[in-house]
């Protein structure tokens, strides 16, 4: 299996932006795992008193190890619990996934938690990509809207719009049903990108893969898929992913 790479977000409590902090490289079948943070660790530090972590104590480290770092292992459901199948499904895997391939898609969130997990956004030969995530914000649409977000079915299309003067973070990429409904929004650290397959010619679709029930929490309730193409552009490209340690 090649190398993964994963990016770490930390959430600043006060005004509860987003920043992409560090980059995990992971080689599951070579036992070798490298993180190092980027340069959004500096300016969450700047904008809102990031300090580096106990098991990475320094911005400029260059970390080495043949296992999974405990701040990401943590996050990686056991392999004897007995609801692990279960959790499994409710992500969309299959049993024998990875803790990799596991945290891509949950993104390693936990009760009170001011981290998460995103992959590496790739972009094929052709120039498409495809990705996905479940609908962040729930929490912060009617509850006509959360409704109608237990009622969608697999495969069933959503739209994606942009919305450009969000409160919170300016640019937010919405997800909309068919039948409009705004049930909640993109991953904060993916609006960028995706919004560079919306202009300056859409060509992007979305659908629902999986919708889980309760007591699957509201930020692990609709999986989403969306797919479309870069004309020209690199995702995670810009200063804030750029690694501090060459």
């Amino acid at each position: 299996m090649s190398a993964k790479t994963l990016f770490l977000a930390w959430q600043d409590q006060d005004k509860r932006r987003w920043f992409p902090v560090g980059r995990l490289d992971a080689d599951v079948a070579g036992a070798d795992y490298r993180f190092r943070y980027i340069h959004g660790a500096l300016q969450a530090q700047a904008d809102a008193g990031f300090a580096p972590l106990p098991e990475f104590p320094a911005f400029a480290g260059d970390y080495r190890s043949d296992q999974l770092f405990a701040l990401f292992r943590n996050r990686v459901i056991a392999s004897g619990r007995p609801d692990r199948e279960t959790y499994l499904q409710c992500l969309g895997l299959s049993a024998d996934a990875d803790p990799v391939a596991i945290l891509s898609v949950s993104g390693g969130r936990r009760a009170t938690d001011i981290f998460e997990v995103f992959p590496k956004l790739r972009k094929r030969a052709d120039g498409r990509f495809s990705c996905r995530f479940f609908v962040h914000g729930a929490r912060h649409v009617p509850a006509v809207s959360r409704e109608r977000m237990v009622r969608l079915s697999p495969e069933e299309p959503v739209y994606v719009t942009l919305e450009l003067t969000n409160p919170a973070t300016g640019l937010a990429v919405q997800i909309q049903t068919g039948d409009y409904h705004m049930i909640g929004w993109a991953p904060r650290y993916l609006a960028r990108d995706l919004a560079a397959a919306m202009v300056p010619v859409p060509d992007y679709a979305a659908n629902v893969v999986r919708v889980n029930p309760e007591p699957a929490p509201w930020s692990q309730r609709v999986l989403i898929e969306m797919r479309g193409s870069w004309n020209g552009h690199k995702p995670m490209s810009g200063d804030d992913f750029k690694v501090l340690a060459a």
